[in-house]
């Protein structure tokens, strides 16, 4: 008896030619059929490019996700074409309904969106609609419907310029006080100069400066302001500590882009200004999610501080003990943070970012007498005008 999967034998065992080429037949027609739905929902799409190069490779990327379109990753569609200056460039069989195209210069032909530090395209680009952002792009603001064969005229530009983008405007930046009897939190009004250049990026209290790296993998060196834990006036168990002082830390970090969105970065950063001595490290892991003309990144983060520094924030000498607070003294400590970005984007040149992030301290900290909660929140805000 002949079973089911021995079609196109015959019966000295050798395959029968009529039924084979039958069976391959069956199955391309099977093909096709399928793929004639896909076929019927396509349409070419015709950009007419200006201030294009006249050599060298365009990267052509359609996407039709938010997500995806917010990083620049995974496309739907990609053609890479040779650049022949100012002119039509013809992308076949792109799938109808609501897509953003992305055009950029592959200029050192690597295969790939060379990027700065914080993500931002280094190589000259081009986005439907002539949407040209100034902070993370919006799909919304990029995206347009295609029904059928279809032309749209966009511009290639360098996202930095010659210069850079130079912003201006105010910001605020704070943190609860976990300390025993204090209502106070600390709160300071900062000029928020943003820059973001070639190597240089400045938002506010955090400046880095890419030393090496374009693509997944980037270190840069980086700087922060850090603002004083307190003030002894906030709590009469802070009397006779001292105010805590604002220093600058200098370090440096690594980023790198996992998949699917996911970053981690890792930053080391000691005290230049050598006020409380000691270092801080930290391990970041973040997704931008958007939202419209708004991205959320949630973070989680892993903290650490030196010594020096844990016991300038939270421990107490012994020449300052009291029968109320009695000394404490601490080694390095470790906690860990739950935190979320939003950049909103009012305008092309209109932007508001605000960070939120909730530290779950070490209960090494809170044994400390002078530490009442085991929580941290920490947050900066900033709206600026880029030029």
């Amino acid at each position: 008896m002949r079973s089911d999967c021995d079609f196109g034998r015959s019966d000295d065992g050798n395959v029968s030619a009529p039924r084979f080429r039958s069976t391959v037949i069956r199955y391309l027609l099977t093909l096709i059929l399928a793929l004639v739905p896909m076929l019927l929902n396509a349409a070419d799409l015709t950009v007419r490019l200006d201030n294009a190069p006249s050599d060298g490779a365009l990267v052509f990327q359609v996407y039709d996700s938010a997500d995806e379109f917010g990083d620049f990753r995974d496309p739907t569609q990609e053609v890479v074409l040779p650049a022949t200056g100012d002119g039509e460039y013809v992308i076949p069989d792109v799938a109808v309904g609501t897509i953003a195209l992305l055009v950029y210069f592959d200029a050192n032909s690597n295969g790939l969106i060379d990027k700065n530090f914080i993500g931002i395209p280094r190589e000259r680009v081009a986005i439907s609609n002539n949407y040209q952002p100034k902070g993370p792009p919006s799909f919304s603001r990029a995206s347009f419907e295609l029904q059928d064969s279809d032309t749209i005229s966009i511009e290639m530009y360098e996202v930095l310029g010659k210069r850079g983008l130079l912003g201006a405007g105010v910001g605020v930046i704070g943190r609860s006080s976990p300390y025993r009897d204090s209502d106070e939190s600390v709160v300071q009004g900062i000029p928020a100069i943003t820059y973001v250049g070639e190597r240089l990026q400045w938002f506010g209290p955090a400046l880095r400066y890419g030393i090496a790296g374009s693509g997944k993998l980037r270190l840069a060196a980086a700087a922060e302001y850090r603002i004083g834990a307190y003030e002894e006036s906030d709590s009469e168990y802070l009397q006779g500590l001292g105010d805590r002082d604002d220093t600058l830390m200098a370090g440096l970090g690594v980023q790198y882009e996992i998949s699917e969105g996911f970053e981690f970065e890792f930053v080391y950063q000691h005290d230049v200004l050598d006020r409380i001595g000691g270092g801080m490290a930290n391990a970041r892991l973040s997704r931008g999610i958007p939202a419209g003309p708004i991205l959320f990144v949630p973070q989680v983060a892993y903290n650490w501080l030196s010594s020096e520094m844990s016991n300038h924030d939270y421990g107490v000498p012994l020449n300052a003990a009291t029968a109320a607070r009695p000394a404490y003294s601490l080694g390095s400590t470790t906690s860990y943070e739950l935190g979320l970005t939003t950049f909103i984007e009012l305008s092309e040149n209109w932007n508001v970012i605000v960070n939120v992030a909730g530290e779950r301290l070490s209960s090494d900290v809170s044994a400390s007498p002078i530490v009442e909660d085991d929580v941290l929140v920490k947050g900066v805000a900033i709206i600026s005008y880029i030029f």
